[in-house]
This record gives structure tokens, C-alpha cells and sequence, in this order.
């Protein structure tokens, strides 16, 4: 966390720092933007490389690396990180494809194994030494991803149902009385058209962020209240010890919201595919 330390008050800022006094460092927006390592242009429009992108580039090579390797040449009994893998696709395929979308969710496979892992890699990153940054928390990537499942689920469901179809069984479902129609179309339309993409993003994006901002403040607070006095010392442990014990915590909610998002990325196409009667 020592870019964090040093964007939010240098490494002198100390409590009782009599040659340096300073309140507390509090981090802010500033620790989620990097400036560019490297930038040049490329038909005219300037591209730049900074810490996040290089991120992307290591998650992805790593969950492609793994799972090349993996199944580079598969045995019937697996071993090692044949076994590894193959307990995430199966993992991917039971609990969440045919259990979601039913017989149709092995074709959707490849697509939700691919969201899973890839969201994972981007959120461990979050504790990775050297790394210590979530890719998600980065509202881009969130977006990015939710607009990739958005443009699936709905042409998916305009194919399967017709256009017609598709949005008289989004904005009128079954078993509601006709006059509700009235104050209900609008909110299926406005909820599942606009806000669900929305949602979809913001959901991981604001855990992820939220998770961070904590870890960097009690990062910064150990270092801060780290002095030769007892209320600093006293002050210091506990924050390091909180640091750690959310570190901890971080890796259930990496998974965890990996595991949301491609859930409701089955549940939009299972919607898709299949009509409520």
C-alpha cells in the first residue's frame, strides 16, 4: 500500500510528528488513478499503458496460461492442475449453468466460465504483492463486462422469442391483474431495459471499491499512528490487525462477487431462452 501512502500524505506524515505535523492522510479518489507508464499514438489517437492495464494484460495471460496448461494434454484420470481445472468447469457447468439455465446451459458454458474466472483474476489482484489493486473497482471494467452480458441476454431473447414476443413477456407477465398493467409495464420496461445492466455493473464495482478504500485506510492508519508512544502504538496494531483480518475477508467477497456476477448473467439468459408461462 505505499502508493497509496504517498498519495494520500507521504511517507513523513506521522502522528505527533513534531517535525512534520499533518492531520491523517485519509485516502480519497486519488489511489484509484494511475498516471500513464508508457503512451504513444496509434492512427492518429494517443494511447496510453499505466498500472491498470498492465493488470489486465497479467490477469489474462495468467487465466489463459493456467488453463492452457492445464488441458494441454488431458489424461481421463486428472491430476494436478488438470484436476484444478477441471473442478472449476465443473464447478461453472453444475452449479451454475444447468442449475440456472437448465439443459440448454452447456452451450453457455465457455461464457460463463469465462466471466467467473476472468472477474476472480481481476478482484485477487486486490492482494497480490505488488499488485494490491482490484481491476474491477476501476467503473470501466464493471461496465464493460455488464454491456458484454446486456448485448447477449436481450438479442438473445429478441431471437428466441421474437421482438414482439420478447417484450410482451418482459412488460406483461403472467397471473398480474390487467389494470396493474398500467404501473407495471413501465417499471419491468425502465427495470429490466435500463437499471439491470446498471445494477449489474455497479454491484461489483461498488464491493470491490468499498473493499479497497477500507484496506488502504487501515494501511494507512498503521503506518500513521506508528510512534514510539502508547496511544500511537496501541493504534498502529489494531489498525494493522484490521488490515489483515479484512485482507482475509477480501478473498471471500473476491470469489463471492465473481460467483454474483456470473449468476445473474445465467439468470438474464435463462430469461432470455425460456418465456415465462
Amino acid at each position: 500500500m505505499s502508493g497509496a501512502i504517498l498519495a494520500a500524505g507521504g511517507l513523513d506524515c506521522h502522528f505527533e510528528n513534531a517535525a512534520n505535523p499533518c492531520g491523517f492522510p485519509a485516502p480519497g479518489a486519488e489511489i484509484f488513478f494511475f498516471n500513464d507508464i508508457v503512451r504513444f499514438d496509434v492512427l492518429g489517437q494517443s494511447v496510453g499503458f499505466n498500472k491498470v492495464t498492465i493488470l489486465i494484460v497479467i490477469a489474462v495471460v495468467a487465466v489463459l496460461g493456467f488453463f492452457l496448461y492445464a488441458f494441454r494434454s488431458p489424461k481421463l484420470v486428472p491430476r494436478g492442475a488438470q484436476n484444478v481445472g477441471e473442478v472449476g468447469y465443473t464447478f461453472i457447468r453444475d452449479g451454475i449453468a444447468r442449475d440456472v439455465i437448465g439443459k440448454e446451459g452447456d452451450r453457455f458454458v465457455p461464457y460463463l466460465f469465462s466471466f467467473f474466472f476472468l472477474v476472480w483474476a481481476f478482484n485477487f489482484l486486490a492482494i497480490v504483492p505488488g499488485a494490491q489493486f482490484p481491476i474491477t473497482s476501476v467503473f470501466a471494467i464493471p461496465v464493460a463486462f455488464a454491456l458484454i452480458v446486456y448485448f447477449t441476454w436481450v438479442p438473445l431473447g429478441i431471437y428466441r422469442q421474437g421482438f414482439l414476443g420478447f417484450f410482451k413477456n418482459m412488460l406483461f407477465p403472467p397471473g398480474v391483474p390487467k389494470p396493474m398493467y398500467i404501473l407495471l409495464a413501465p417499471i419491468e420496461l425502465i427495470s429490466n431495459i435500463i437499471v439491470r445492466p446498471f445494477t449489474h455493473a455497479v454491484r461489483l464495482f461498488a464491493n470491490m471499491f468499498a473493499g479497497h478504500l477500507l484496506i488502504a485506510t487501515f494501511s494507512i492508519a498503521a503506518f500513521y499512528l506508528l510512534s514510539f508512544t502508547i496511544v500511537g502504538m496501541l493504534g498502529s496494531i489494531a489498525s494493522f490487525t484490521l488490515t489483515i483480518a479484512l485482507t482475509a475477508f477480501e478473498l471471500l467477497i473476491q470469489a463471492l462477487q465473481a460467483y454474483i456476477f456470473t449468476l445473474l448473467t445465467a439468470v438474464y439468459i435463462s430469461g432470455a431462452l425460456h418465456a415465462e408461462h
